[in-house]
C-alpha cells in the first residue's frame, strides 16, 4: 500500500531564496536584467498560454474544414495523428538540441513554424496538403512543449519547483480549454480561412512578445567547446531508472488519459447522453484538472518524495478510468469526470517536477523531450489500439483494462524510484 510521507519534509523558505537568480549557477544563464523567479515564471506561463492557445484556435476547426475540401472520416483521421506522431517523434531529439544550443532559439523556431502553419492552411486546398502541414505543425509543437519546461525548471529553485509545474500546466492547459471555443466561435462568424489568418497573426504577435521578454539562453562555453559531453549525457540516459521509470508512467498514464478523450463521447452517447451533455461532462473534467494543479504543485514541494506523492495520483487515476466501465447516468460521468481531472493533477504535476529532478540541469531538455515524446505517444498508442479492444471486450471492458494497465504501469514506476533521491538531498524513509 502507497503511504504519503510525512508533510513538510521539505523546509519552506520564508521569502523566496531563488527569486534573485544566480547565473553562476545556472546552465543556461539568463540575462542579468531580469532577477525574479516571480517575473521570469510569469513570463514563461504567459507564453505557454498564448502558444497553446494560438495553436489550439485552429483544432476544431482543421477537421470540419477538411471535410469542406472532400476529406474522407480516414483522412481527417490522418491529419489529426500526424501532428501527435510528428511531436512525439520529435520532442525527444529537439529536446537535447535545447541543451546543446540553448532554449530561447528553438522556441522561437517552434512559435514561428506555428505561424508558418496557420498561414499554409489559409492557402490549402486538398485534404494531403492538411496532413503536410499538420506534420510540420506537429514538429513545431515539440520544439515549443519540452524547450520551454526546461525553461521552467532551469530558473525555478528547487524548493518550488512544483508550484512553478503547477502555475506553468495550468496555463497551458487554460491556452487548450479557451483555444479551442474561442476557435469554434470566430469560425462560425468569420468562416475558416480567416479564423486561420487571424491565428496567424496571433502566433505573429507571440512570437514578438516572446523575443523580447523571454531571457536569451544559452549553453556554457565549456558545453559548446566539448560536444561529446553532451554526447556521454545521452548515453547515460539508459542507465537512469529513476528518469525511465518517470517516463514509462508517463507513457501509461497518457494511454489511459487517451481512452477518456478518445473514447468517452463514443460510450456517453451509447448511454443516451446528448452532445451538451457530453460537452458538460469534459468542461468540468478539464476545469477539475486545470483549478487542481496550483495546490497540488505547492503540496509536491511541501512533501518528502514527489515519486510517491506522483504514485499515490496515478493510483487514484487507475481506479476512476476503470469506474468510467460503470457510468450509464449523467450523474455518473460528471463524477468520474472530475475525480479523473483532480487524479491528474495529483499525478502529473509532482510527476514533471520529479522528471526535472533525475537529471543534472545540463540535461534537463533530454529529460522533457523524453517526457513530452512519452505525452503524445501515449495518447496516440491508446487511439489507435483501443478501437478494436473495446469491439471484443465492450466499453466496460476496454475501461477496467486500461484501468488495470495504469496501476500496473504505476507499480513499476514506484519500484523503480522509490530509492532516488535528488541530488543534494538526504534519503528520507
Amino acid at each position: 500500500m502507497i503511504s504519503l510521507p510525512p508533510i513538510c519534509a521539505r523546509r519552506q523558505p520564508q521569502s523566496i531564496p531563488g527569486a534573485l537568480i544566480q547565473p553562476k549557477m545556472r546552465i543556461f544563464p539568463v540575462k542579468p536584467t531580469i532577477h525574479s523567479y516571480g517575473t521570469l515564471l510569469f513570463i514563461c506561463c504567459a507564453i505557454a498560454f498564448a502558444s497553446y492557445f494560438g495553436s489550439y484556435l485552429r483544432i476544431p476547426v482543421v477537421p470540419l474544414f477538411a471535410r469542406e475540401l472532400g476529406a474522407t472520416t480516414t483522412e481527417v483521421g490522418l491529419i489529426n495523428a500526424a501532428f501527435l506522431v510528428m511531436s512525439g517523434l520529435l520532442s525527444f531529439p529537439l529536446g537535447i538540441v535545447s541543451d546543446r544550443w540553448g532554449r530561447k532559439s528553438l522556441i522561437t523556431g517552434g512559435l514561428l513554424i506555428s505561424l508558418g502553419t496557420s498561414l499554409l492552411l489559409y492557402f490549402s486546398a486538398t485534404p494531403r496538403q492538411l496532413i503536410w502541414i499538420y506534420l510540420l505543425f506537429g514538429a513545431g509543437l515539440a520544439a515549443v512543449g519540452p524547450t520551454l519546461m526546461s525553461y521552467v525548471a532551469d530558473i525555478s529553485p528547487p524548493t518550488h519547483l512544483g508550484r512553478s509545474y503547477g502555475w506553468y500546466t495550468t496555463a497551458i492547459y487554460t491556452g487548450m480549454t479557451i483555444g479551442p471555443a474561442a476557435g469554434g466561435l470566430l469560425a462560425h462568424l468569420w468562416g475558416y480561412r480567416p479564423l486561420f489568418l487571424i491565428a496567424g497573426a496571433f502566433m505573429l504577435l507571440v512570437v514578438l512578445l516572446e523575443w523580447v521578454y523571454l531571457p536569451d539562453s544559452r549553453p556554457p562555453a565549456e558545453g559548446r567547446s566539448q560536444p561529446e559531453k553532451g554526447w556521454g549525457l545521452t548515453k547515460d540516459f539508459f542507465k537512469n531508472r529513476a528518469l525511465l521509470g518517470c517516463l514509462l508512467l508517463t507513457l501509461g498514464g497518457c494511454f489511459g488519459q487517451g481512452m477518456f478523450v478518445t473514447f468517452v463521447p463514443l460510450y456517453a452517447q451509447d448511454q443516451g447522453l446528448n452532445i451538451g451533455q457530453i460537452g458538460l461532462v469534459f468542461a468540468l473534467q478539464a476545469v477539475a484538472n486545470a483549478v487542481s494543479r496550483l495546490p497540488l504543485g505547492r503540496l509536491s514541494d511541501m512533501v518528502a518524495s514527489r515519486g510517491r506523492l506522483a504514485a499515490l495520483g496515478f493510483t487514484s487515476f487507475g481506479i476512476a478510468l476503470a469506474a468510467v466501465g460503470l457510468a450509464h447516468t449523467l450523474t455518473h460521468f460528471i463524477l468520474t469526470a472530475i475525480i479523473l481531472g483532480f487524479a491528474m493533477g495529483l499525478s502529473f504535476v509532482p510527476l514533471g517536477a520529479l522528471v526535472a529532478e533525475t537529471v543534472p540541469p545540463q540535461s534537463r531538455g533530454l529529460a522533457m523531450g523524453g517526457y513530452n515524446s512519452c505525452i503524445y505517444l501515449g495518447m496516440m498508442l491508446s487511439s489507435a489500439l483501443m478501437g478494436g479492444v473495446i469491439q471484443g471486450l465492450g466499453f466496460a471492458g476496454a475501461y477496467f483494462l486500461a484501468g488495470g494497465l495504469t496501476l500496473l504501469v504505476t507499480g513499476v514506476f514506484y519500484l523503480m524510484i522509490r530509492d532516488f533521491s535528488p541530488a543534494g538531498e538526504m534519503k528520507t524513509p
